[in-house]
Order: C-alpha cells, then sequence, then structure tokens
C-alpha cells in the first residue's frame, strides 16, 4: 500500500432486475421414486414447499436475460427438458443464449420423466410438467415486466455441510462421507437490492440433496426449504438457489427419512448465508481506506464509501465435444447386475436406457455451456453433474470475479463429469456415465475460454 485511496472491491453490477416466485408443489401420489432401494413409488404428501424463482436482467439498451431456479431433481430424458425450456422461450421471446433453468437436484421430488407415465404414479408427470413450463414462463414474464434498477453485489461465505462423498472401504468404492477427503466449502451469495432495500438472494453451493432417501415418502426440497424460509424471513426476498458443482459433494449425514435433519442442514446453509450478508458493506458502498487518526496507535480509517458499479451483461453459450467410452448394452448391464436386488437393478436399468434416448447418438456428445457476465459475477453453467474442480479451478483462474458455477443448468447431457481419479478408483460417478475421463478438463478449459471471452 502506498497511499490513502485503497478499496476492498465487492463484485458488483448496476442493472435493472425483475424477481418473481411460484409454488410449483406436486399433485400427492405423483411418482416420486428415485432410489433404488425403495420399496414404494408415489408420493403420500408434502414436507415443505417446492419453488420455482425467475431473475431478469438488463443492461442499458440491450436484451434481458433470464435465470430460473425450481426445486426439481432432474431430466431424465433430453425430450422433458426441451420441451420445458422451449415453453419458456416462447413464452417471453427469449433467444436460447439468454435463458437458463437450473434444478436444485433434490432427490425427494417428483420424477421428471413423461416416459414414465406408465408406471405407477407416473399418470400425473405429464400434467406436471405441463404445469411446471406454465409456472416458469409465467415467472419469467413476471420478471421481465418488473424490470428496474437495481444492485447485485456478491460476498464468500463458508458452510460445512457438504463433505466428500467418495469413500473407500475394504477394496470398493462407496457413495459415502469420507472424512479424509477434503471438500469445497464455499458458500458464493449474491444480493439483489433496489434502493438499498432487498429484492432477492442468489444462493450457490455444492452439496447434493440427499438427505432424504428411500425411507421418505414425502415431497421435499431437501435442505435447500429450510434454507431458503430462514434467509427469506430474514430479508423479505425470495431466494434463488443455484446447484454448485458437486459432483462429488454430499451431506456428511444422509440417506435418511428423518425431515428434522434436512431441516437441520437447511438451517446450516441458511446461518452461513445470513453471515455472508452480514458481512457485506451497506448496498452501493465498498470500505475504502480513507485516513489515519493517531491515538495510542496510528488507525487506519476504512469506511463505507459509494461506489459505482458495472453495468454490462455479456452472454456466450457454445458447446465442447466430448468424448464417449465403450458403452455396454442394456442386456450386458443387466448380467453384470445380476447380483444386486431386483427393485435397484431397475432402476439402474430405467436410468441407462433413459441417458441413450436422445442423448447419445454417437461417438462423442457435444455438451452445451452458458456464460454470462454480471457485472463483476460470471455465471457459468451446463447440463451436467460436474465435481467440485470445475467451479474451484475457474475461480482460481478468475479471481477478481465472482464465479457461480450451476449444474443441472438446461441441457441436454445429464451425466456425471468426475475427475479422473474418480475412474481409477471405480467410483460410481465413474461407471454411471457415458463421458470418457479428460471431460471434466475440456469442460473446464472450455468454459474459461467462454469466460475470457466477456471479461
Amino acid at each position: 500500500m502506498t497511499g490513502l485511496n485503497e478499496r476492498i472491491p465487492v463484485p458488483a453490477a448496476d442493472l435493472e432486475a425483475g424477481v418473481a416466485r411460484r409454488i410449483i408443489d406436486p399433485p400427492v401420489g405423483i411418482r416420486a421414486r428415485n432410489w433404488g432401494p425403495a420399496d414404494w413409488n408415489a408420493s403420500e404428501g408434502q414436507h415443505r414447499h417446492m419453488t420455482l424463482t425467475a431473475l431478469a436482467f438488463r443492461s442499458p439498451g440491450d436484451e434481458p436475460v433470464v435465470l430460473i431456479t425450481a426445486d426439481a431433481t432432474w431430466w431424465r430424458r433430453v425430450a422433458d427438458e426441451a420441451g420445458v425450456r422451449s415453453a419458456v422461450l416462447a413464452a417471453t421471446g427469449l433467444p436460447p443464449e439468454r435463458l437458463i433453468i437450473s434444478l436444485s437436484h433434490t432427490h425427494a421430488g417428483p420424477v421428471l420423466c413423461a416416459a414414465d407415465a406408465h408406471l405407477e404414479g407416473g399418470e400425473l408427470i405429464p400434467g406436471y410438467l405441463e404445469h411446471f413450463a406454465s409456472q416458469a414462463s409465467d415467472a419469467a414474464r413476471e420478471a421481465l415486466g418488473a424490470l428496474a434498477p437495481a444492485r447485485l453485489e456478491w460476498a464468500v461465505g463458508r458452510c460445512s455441510l457438504a463433505g466428500n462423498r467418495e469413500l473407500t472401504l475394504d477394496g470398493r468404492a462407496l457413495v459415502a462421507f469420507a472424512p479424509e477427503e477434503s471438500a469445497d466449502d464455499t458458500v458464493l451469495v449474491g444480493r439483489l437490492t433496489r434502493e438499498g432495500s432487498a429484492l432477492a438472494t442468489i444462493v450457490n453451493y455444492a452439496c447434493h440433496p440427499t438427505t432424504l432417501s428411500w425411507q421418505n415418502r414425502l415431497v421435499s426440497p431437501d435442505y435447500v426449504g429450510a434454507m431458503r424460509d430462514l434467509v427469506e424471513e430474514s430479508t423479505g426476498a425470495p431466494v434463488a438457489f443455484l446447484q454448485g458443482a458437486s459432483g462429488e459433494l454430499a451431506p456428511r449425514e444422509q440417506y435418511t427419512g428423518d425431515l428434522a435433519v434436512a431441516d437441520r442442514h437447511g438451517a446450516s446453509l441458511g446461518h452461513a448465508v445470513l453471515a455472508a450478508l452480514a458481512a457485506l458493506p451497506d448496498p452501493g458502498t465498498s470500505l475504502q481506506l480513507t485516513g489515519v487518526v493517531e491515538s495510542g496507535a496510528p488507525l487506519g480509517m476504512w469506511q463505507p464509501t459509494p461506489v459505482a458499479a458495472d453495468t454490462v451483461i455479456g452472454v456466450a453459450n457454445a458447446a465442447v465435444e466430448l468424448d464417449l467410452v465403450d458403452l455396454p448394452s442394456l442386456e450386458e448391464l443387466a448380467d453384470q447386475w445380476a447380483d444386486i436386488d431386483a427393485r435397484s437393478r431397475e432402476e439402474r436399468l430405467l436410468r441407462a436406457r433413459n441417458l441413450r434416448e436422445g442423448y447419445i447418438d454417437g461417438p462423442t456428445v457435444q455438451h452445451p455451456v452458458w456464460v454470462w457476465r454480471l457485472g463483476g459475477a460470471v455465471l457459468v453453467a451446463h447440463p451436467g453433474e460436474a465435481y467440485s474442480h470445475l467451479q474451484t479451478a475457474l475461480r482460481s483462474r478468475f479471481p477478481r470475479h465472482a464465479v457461480v458455477v450451476a449444474n443441472l443448468s438446461n441441457g441436454p447431457g445429464f451425466v456425471y463429469l468426475p475427475s479422473d481419479d474418480a475412474y481409477e478408483r471405480g467410483a460410481y460417478q465413474a461407471w454411471q456415465t457415458p463421458l470418457a475421463p479428460g471431460s471434466l478438463a475440456r469442460l473446464e478449459a472450455h468454459a474459461a475460454d467462454l469466460i475470457s471471452s466477456l471479461v
């Protein structure tokens, strides 16, 4: 430091913004069997509300962008995701690169697969998908209609909820908390305000919502619900949750039917979000070294001072080509899994069959990536389940920006992108995915190129 006027930067943007919220609770009795050991198929009730939040942003003289976050499981077939996203694009008139629909990935939500309509509870799925598309379209239009000047500012918090879930036991790779392995604990929090009042909170955290599992028969947003309720009660504004790069991250305590555990997890994350928000200076200000006061010691005075923010929105959307492994046939998979229980084998085969419908049509696949610049922040969204290396590496490459990474966004490509060592140890994520080793590194390099083109 060579003089005064030093400032602690806060990644920020002065933009037009609009927010809208919808409740998207499914009907009781909808198919919600997302776990192999489950001995039931249809939901029997509701834990907490499933919500959908739309955020619209626009810089002066430019087209808007719309980000939609929703409590939902995952897309099982390309056509279902394409149908919902196409409906929102038609309702808003947005070009495809300016719409992102991101799912929270709760494993206690309804099945999003119209092809399961013939199964118990599946008859309600097509109607729910139509409802989802309608609510998303309405919320997007409302958010666009509410565009007005606002400020978006970012803070970093920490939460120990997520643990590494790559445990090796007696030489076998399990999906379970591995105490000796590290986990990214970053919580990236966006504060959206208008004239100093809270408009919305964006929460980006990487942790599989797998607290609730086959013992639970209620539809639930998992830990995201309690987090959202806590933060919204404190701020008075909606929360939009973006699932981070959580391919190998999950709660330490999970696979339970105890709703109180999911709520406790949500409280842990919610308090971390509120702590990050409380550490921010007043909206529109940044801490600046304004002078020295002589006391028993010379005291440097850091004080909140008004600061202008970036007004730029940039958009980039391009796919990266990824190699496939040599995929076994469904018959070969059935033979491989002949010794596990019938329900779990059926669930695995159903997922493998769905994956092959519309996604795999050659020796490689085109994996789409969306990158948005929102002033001092960058949002990287893609449809896969990348390991946390994606977000830690991109944040290291672009330290001056708030880098938000969102798995399970748009489509197609609802597959894991594991680290290369996950393939070596035979991790579930590595034998589940059709993508070859090296895909995560290729995605990282591609995303970095897109970010560089915008910043």
